[in-house]
Formats: structure tokens, C-alpha cells, sequence
């Protein structure tokens, strides 16, 4: 289960640890967040409430010594979610670009400890049109690690071409609510 605190990532903060919280105790699956974790000790939080994994995006930007020390302490529990318009990556829940491309920083994180990515192309998340299967291609053969896909993700086809592809996984949204991807079925036909 993938969750992103979407007021975290706007405010810099966590906005809903309550619900987060709630979920993580609820959930029979492993799940991981995002959105506004930008310290150590709100990782420690979720990852002893049982979340699985901590998803950071600004805070990789903005403290590549967080990023060290949190996958130093917490190995593959940490995530760098690297969510990219026009090929460079966006911070602030996408309201800032930055002048750095997704590979060159997914480099740079690698060094640091890094062992999974999430890629995300804001101009195709919630679109239903495709993935950005050029970039997608582009970062995993660059990086050689695990990388999830997300963003405009609409058919079971889309998960057959990622996985193809090498993308680790996919994460699905509108997807799922619009009904063009059937989740049971996705798992079945991916798991083949």
C-alpha cells in the first residue's frame, strides 16, 4: 500500500500521523508514506507504528546528510521518491522545480546508501495516459536498482510493459477508481 500525506508535502511536516497511524495497524499488507518527513525522528515514528517503508522526496533534495544517516540507520526501509517534470526533479509537493535531472540525483543518492527509488512524472499522474516509459527505461539501466513506477498508469498492459522493462513495481491511483485496472486481475497477469 503506497500513501502519501499530501498536506506533509505541501507543509514540510506530517499533517495526518493519526490517520497514518491508524492504517499502519490496520493494514495486513507492508505499506510505506511520504509526504513532509523530513527528520530522523519522524522515520523512527512510522516505521514503529508499521510502516514498512519511509518514502523522502524534499528532504533528499534539501539534506543528502539525512539520506545518509537514514539509510545507514534504517537500510531498505528508506525510499527516495524522485517525482520529475520535464525530466527534472520537484520538490515541495511539486510546487518547486529544481535545476538537477533524475538521473544525476538518483546517482547521487545511490552513493549515499540509497537501494530503492519511486520515479514519478507529475505530468502524467492522474492523466490515465501512460507511464513515461523513456525516462522510466532511462533511470533503471542508469542506476541498476529497484525502481517503482508511477504516474499515468491506466492498463494492465502498462504493468506488463513496466515490469518488461525492469520497474520493480507500479504504483496505481486513479486507476483503480475509474475501474481500468482491475487490481485482482493486474496481480494475477503480473505474477504469471
Amino acid at each position: 500500500m503506497h500513501i502519501v500525506d499530501l498536506d506533509g508535502a505541501a507543509s514540510g511536516e506530517p499533517g495526518n500521523m493519526e490517520i497514518i497511524n491508524k492504517l499502519a495497524v490496520a493494514m495486513l499488507i507492508p505499506t510505506q508514506v511520504g509526504g513532509g518527513i523530513r527528520n530522523i525522528e519522524t522515520i523512527e515514528r512510522l516505521l514503529k507504528a508499521g510502516i514498512e517503508r519511509v518514502i523522502l522526496g524534499t528532504a533528499a533534495v534539501e539534506d543528502p546528510g539525512l539520506v545518509q544517516e537514514a539509510c545507514s540507520r534504517f537500510g531498505d526501509a528508506i525510499i527516495i521518491g524522485i517525482d520529475t517534470r520535464e525530466g527534472r526533479v520537484a520538490t515541495h509537493g511539486w510546487r518547486l522545480e529544481m535545476n538537477i535531472e533524475a538521473v544525476e540525483f538518483a546517482r547521487a543518492m545511490a552513493k549515499l546508501g540509497t537501494k530503492r527509488f519511486i520515479y514519478t512524472d507529475i505530468s502524467r499522474d492522474g492523466t490515465l495516459t501512460e507511464p513515461n516509459f523513456a525516462a522510466l527505461t532511462e533511470l533503471v539501466e542508469a542506476i541498476r536498482l529497484p525502481v517503482i513506477a508511477a504516474g499515468g498508469i491506466s492498463s494492465i498492459l502498462h504493468l506488463k510493459m513496466l515490469k518488461s522493462l525492469g520497474a520493480e513495481g507500479a504504483i496505481i491511483g486513479k486507476a483503480l477508481y475509474t475501474g481500468d485496472i482491475n487490481l485482482k486481475q493486474a496481480l494475477e497477469v503480473i505474477n504469471e
